[in-house]
């Protein structure tokens, strides 16, 4: 997943990067390793602190979905570029608006599309969450669900309780209400 996340920012990093002054040809390629890294930081930091509904988002409707999140790899990649190639705050910003929104948006894109089999939805939630989504399918959350459905509690965040309410009717109709239902006819 890296890798084809590595190349969609090589596509766009163009000017933003290799045409830029203050990062050296020399470390070209570490800039555009960082960006892989920021964006892949950066989602499974917010699965794990519990914001599948804002990644659920990102990946159904692509920068438009989510802007917290892109604006959190924008910011993730400026201070990366800072910190381990010593940019400037100034260009390490420009740098960072330019390709991540744009590399986030083709690869919401990609995972929406069928045919590029390189860009799997379940194969990236299993990477980002080491594995703890192989049983879960993440294409079916995104079509069943939709954008902003899951957090049936209205708490801000996509846990067990609302998993739980999806299966008892917590919050809104769950399957085992339905089933009741179709068992006492």
């Amino acid at each position: 997943m890296l890798d084809q996340i590595i190349d969609l920012i090589r596509n766009n990093a163009g000017g933003a990067v290799i045409n830029k002054p203050a990062i050296p040809n020399e470390k070209n390629e570490s800039a555009i390793r960082q960006g892989g890294n920021s964006i892949i930081e950066t989602l499974k930091n917010a699965l794990a602190s519990g914001r599948l509904n804002d990644v659920l988002a990102y990946f159904k409707n692509g920068t438009s979905g989510n802007q917290e999140i892109v604006n959190e790899a924008t910011n993730n990649y400026s201070r990366d570029l800072q910190t381990n190639l010593g940019v400037n705050e100034k260009e390490a910003s420009d740098v960072a608006s330019k390709v991540i929104p744009a590399s986030m948006d083709q690869l919401a894109k990609k995972t929406n599309d069928p045919s590029d089999s390189k860009f799997n939805i379940q194969d990236i939630f299993n990477q980002l969450s080491g594995g703890k989504t192989g049983g879960l399918n993440i294409q079916n959350l995104l079509s069943r669900f939709g954008a902003g459905n899951l957090d049936k509690d209205n708490d801000g965040d996509v846990d067990l309780k609302d998993l739980k309410s999806m299966f008892t009717g917590g919050g809104a109709s769950g399957l085992l209400d339905t089933g009741k239902g179709f068992f006492n006819k």
